[in-house]
């Protein structure tokens, strides 16, 4: 147990397949952890859905429990930080605080239509001018403006201030503190954020017909957000930090300089690069976002965005039975020495960067007589590492001077079979963190700088230590080669789902 004294910053990571709890110690250390699954429902295919009441629930539950459980009480507490699935979009009635539909998640493809048809009329150069994103199901902007076409007398009550919509970040903002907020780096994913002027464009709002009293209030990543209500947690604790996750991450990996690049492992994969403080627009479709912004300054970043990489595995274990447990995998994909010809794209949810093609579609080629479940498991393994290595490459252009190393976090990041694959492919060092809960430790920062708890983002770079470097080692030839067959397994998987 913590000393009596001893106060802490507590993070609230609502992530894609779980709720978690973290405390975090002036050292950045973890000194407790709670976490809850959530219910992932699928009404069709290409759709996916959250219970944006179950997140609350498991959120409050796992926030509770890891004080109970490691004996802190809140007044212990010297701040919160939120960090959250982004793009997941919720819809709720202001008076009575219920969601009226499920959340869409950031993975639902149901709007590709909307984005298709907005396309055809000339809007996507506008939408990638203003907001620095491709005009793509995956945002925000085209699920709000789904469920107020679809929800009847949505949009009516909507213009008379009766709704409002917000991510993630702002749901759990809004039941912890009453406050309707959210921050620079989770409006960024709307497609309704004018990432220049730093605020809601009211010419994007009308080509979705989303009406602005909906929107939330703009508030920095780092700073006086709200106050928890002390009905929640037993005190009223200062709500300071907010971030998306992938944000939170590159912050928590502190990729605080120019040109420094981390990977998440989740259930998607994202890298991001800082590019300091102004924006970068990509040539290679990769997305301009922003990074956080506190006192007064905006930080940017460069972001390339891999749907299936953790979720390649879920399918593996739920929808294939090819393993009991996620743990599992690196086992059999260790127990071959190669991939034996096979290639599996993870194109389940179409493709994101840098194909951005909803219409793509899983599929394994090079199958014989000879592939084993070991060899699909590798299979899997080397797609998320594949699609990465993509994505790298393309910042890598966009940059025009080659990444040193990526610092890696997420679920997978514990895998060292994937971790040495994604380094032989990078050809740079792949570089693992002691602590590796990073989304969740990027918000701790956050909100704890914000109070004073850490000084400066001097004292953050220099909490952040190495657990293990991965080098590069395979041979030119044999990476090439690696990429010419993977390269010709994604064009086969290009436009299966159009018309």
């Amino acid at each position: 147990m913590p000393a009596p004294s001893e106060q802490f910053v507590l993070a609230l990571d609502q992530g894609t397949t779980s709720a978690r709890a973290i405390l975090f110690d002036r050292r950045g250390n973890i000194r407790g952890l709670a976490q809850q699954e959530i219910t992932q429902h699928y009404p069709q295919p290409g759709w996916v859905e959250h219970d944006a009441n179950e997140i609350w629930t498991a959120q409050l539950a796992v926030a509770r429990a890891v004080l109970r459980d490691n004996g802190v009480d809140a007044t212990r507490i010297a701040a919160v930080g939120i960090t959250n699935q982004r793009e997941t979009t919720v819809l709720w009635d202001r008076a009575t605080g219920q969601p009226v539909h499920r959340a869409i998640v950031w993975q639902d493809r149901r709007t590709a239509g909307i984005c298709d048809e907005l396309t055809g009329a000339g809007h996507a150069e506008l939408f990638q001018q203003r907001t620095g994103l491709v005009l793509d199901a995956y945002f925000s902007g085209t699920k709000l403006k789904w469920l107020l076409d679809h929800i009847p007398g949505a949009r009516a009550r909507a213009e008379r201030g009766e709704l409002a919509f917000g991510t993630i970040d702002s749901w759990l903002a809004w039941k912890l503190t009453g406050e309707h907020v959210t921050d620079p780096s989770n409006a960024s994913r709307t497609l309704l954020f004018d990432i220049h002027r730093q605020c809601w464009d009211d010419e994007l709002l009308a080509l979705l017909n989303i009406p602005a009293v909906l929107l939330p209030r703009l508030v920095a990543n780092s700073g006086e957000i709200a106050t928890i209500n002390a009905e929640w947690l037993g005190a009223a604790i200062p709500l300071s930090g907010m971030a998306g996750d992938q944000q939170a991450a590159t912050f928590g990996q502190a990729c605080l300089d120019i040109g420094m690049a981390k990977n998440t492992y989740g259930t998607g994969c994202f890298l991001l690069m800082n590019t300091g403080p102004q924006p970068m627009a990509s040539q290679h479709r990769l997305l301009t976002t922003v990074g956080w912004q506190r006192n007064g300054q905006t930080t940017w970043l460069l972001e390339g965005s891999v749907f299936m990489g953790g979720a390649t595995v879920q399918w593996l274990r739920d929808g294939l039975g090819l393993i009991a447990s996620a743990g599992e995998v690196e086992t059999l994909a260790a127990s071959v020495p190669d991939n034996g010809g096979v290639y599996l794209v993870p194109a389940h949810t179409g493709l994101g960067a840098p194909y951005w093609d909803p219409t793509a579609r899983g599929a394994l080629f090079g199958l014989t007589r000879g592939t084993t479940r070991a060899h699909i498991a590798r299979a899997a393994l080397e797609a998320i590492a594949f699609q990465s290595a993509e994505v790298l490459q393309a910042m890598e252009s966009d940059a025009g001077q080659p990444i040193r190393e990526v610092r890696v976090d997420g679920g997978a990041a514990r895998n060292d079979l994937l971790m040495q694959f994604q380094a032989d492919l990078l050809g740079v060092p792949v570089v693992r963190p002691k602590v590796t809960e990073t989304t969740a430790l990027g918000a701790a920062y956050l909100a704890g700088l914000a109070v004073g708890y850490w000084q400066d983002e001097a004292e953050i770079g220099a909490l952040w230590q190495v657990e293990r470097r991965f080098a590069p080692s395979m041979a030119d030839d044999q990476r090439t080669a690696l990429f010419a067959n993977w390269r010709r397994a994604i064009q086969r998987t290009l436009g299966w789902a159009g018309s």
